[in-house]
């Protein structure tokens, strides 16, 4: 899917969203330095992959700052690690700096196991790529979820201020 294709998905949908041109940004700081007063929040995005192969895509409030042992635990997989860009293009057809929970759309054989940060989802508006990272969407975080369960991908909803108690009460681990 291109960008041309996610967003006449989202208006075959009647899916309201604002896009937003910027230079290319590949990392959070960048994406904080250039966005001005964008409003609502803004997302980060890991693609991880098990030992045993299983693949999750996971969207948090920019600011998160957790360990990937103490969210192994709490969603039941062992041994994540960041996935290869290879197969983070096969599967959700981005490339690195360009990951999206938008994304999910390209994962048509419903490999890929989607964790979404529960605080973020109060938000009203999240910012996100749309599928490339010279562009921002913003779209309702009840839109969000909508395009999750049009895709055929239950997202799991996790509580994230546990995941950075722990990782603030065992900072050594």
């Amino acid at each position: 899917m291109t960008e041309s294709d996610l967003l006449a998905f989202l208006d075959r949908e009647g899916i309201a969203y604002t896009l937003h041109r910027h230079p290319p940004l590949h990392t959070v700081e960048e994406s904080r330095e250039l966005r001005g007063d964008l409003p609502g929040a803004h997302c980060k995005n890991m693609f991880l992959k098990s030992k045993a192969g299983e693949m999750v895509l996971v969207t948090c409030e920019e600011g998160r700052s957790i360990r990937i042992r103490d969210l192994e635990k709490r969603i039941g997989l062992r041994k994540l690690s960041f996935a290869k860009p290879d197969l983070l293009l096969d599967r959700l057809g981005v490339t690195p700096g360009a990951v999206t929970p938008l994304a999910i759309l390209n994962d048509t054989e419903g490999t890929v196991r989607v964790v979404l940060d529960e605080q973020m989802m109060r938000a009203e508006v999240l910012n996100c790529h749309p599928l490339h990272n010279e562009a921002t969407v913003a779209i309702s975080t009840a839109d969000l979820a909508r395009i999750f369960d049009l895709s055929g991908h239950a997202a799991e909803l996790v509580d994230f201020d546990e995941l950075e108690r722990a990782a603030v009460e065992a900072p050594g681990k």
